[in-house]
């Protein structure tokens, strides 16, 4: 039992799943929601964060085995597929059911986002349109925090975008570490088709271009925090790739572009929350 419970937790991406839950937490008590609305909010992220990555392991699981992932639980025995698919479903389900307690556009966000990270599991992952998922499932998370307020006002324009870019980045660094093997397995996203630099400087690109919108979207002159989270826009990223390239010369998978993007997420929130001007 303990090592099944261990294999989900693995098959989750823990990582991202944290980060992203943790950014919807913050970003809840920002726009004011009270300990209640925020342990819902954090819980429907979390929901839908497993139900994502869940479904991913086991669709990619033929071609993580194809190309020995012994980091994929699934891959290595410590988890069934049958087991990922009894999770993944109750998972999903629960995603629009929790929005629910919040009102119904705030439901019809977070489906939306689910929904469309499910759509880039499969098919969209292998197409030219390979960061569409990205952007409109990380569009839909700060829309629904913002419409699960009493009330439900309309979400900023420029937090939404802000999130999109965001998104879009993270699509571009995610994909990194795997385009070789991907390559092998018939993967052919925008990445792919862009390739390792033209990848690169998309992130980089995507991502500074979220944390400017961060920075000049909300009323008023930005502050030296935010232009603080401008420079660090540029240089965790750019740390961040170093970093991968150590890996890459030490034979260790190059995550650290990923976690680079994470990193400044979490940034970027904190500031954003701190100042106070988020709605």
């Amino acid at each position: 039992m303990s090592m099944s419970v261990l294999g989900l937790v693995r098959a989750s991406h823990p990582e991202p799943a944290a980060a992203v839950t943790v950014v919807a937490a913050l970003l809840a008590r920002g726009v004011g929601h009270d300990p209640a609305g925020i342990t819902v909010v954090a819980l429907t992220v979390l929901a839908s964060q497993l139900a994502v990555g869940w479904s991913n392991d086991l669709i990619d699981a033929d071609r993580d085995a194809t190309v020995g992932r012994t980091d994929k639980p699934v891959t290595t025995g410590a988890i069934s597929r049958r087991a990922l698919a009894r999770a993944t479903v109750p998972a999903a389900v629960a995603t629009p059911l929790l929005a629910l307690a919040t009102g119904p556009a705030a439901a019809l966000c977070a489906t939306l986002g689910l929904v469309s990270a499910l759509l880039y599991n499969w098919p969209l992952k292998s197409t030219a349109v390979s960061v569409l998922p990205y952007a409109v499932s990380f569009g839909a998370l700060p829309a629904f925090v913002v419409l699960a307020l009493p009330g439900a006002p309309p979400p900023p324009v420029w937090l939404v975008a802000a999130a999109a870019l965001l998104g879009a980045g993270a699509h571009f660094a995610n994909v990194l570490p795997d385009l070789a093997d991907d390559a092998r397995t018939g993967v052919r996203g925008l990445p792919h088709r862009l390739g390792p630099a033209g990848s690169r400087v998309a992130a980089a690109g995507l991502l500074l271009a979220a944390t400017v919108a961060l920075v000049l979207g909300p009323p008023g002159p930005p502050s030296w925090a935010g232009l603080s989270a401008v420079a660090a826009a540029v240089g965790v990223p750019a740390a961040g790739w170093y970093a991968g390239r150590t890996a890459a010369g030490a034979g260790v998978r190059q995550v650290a572009a990923f976690r680079a993007v994470l990193v400044v997420a979490l940034i970027d929130v904190v500031l954003l929350v701190a100042s106070g001007r988020v709605v």
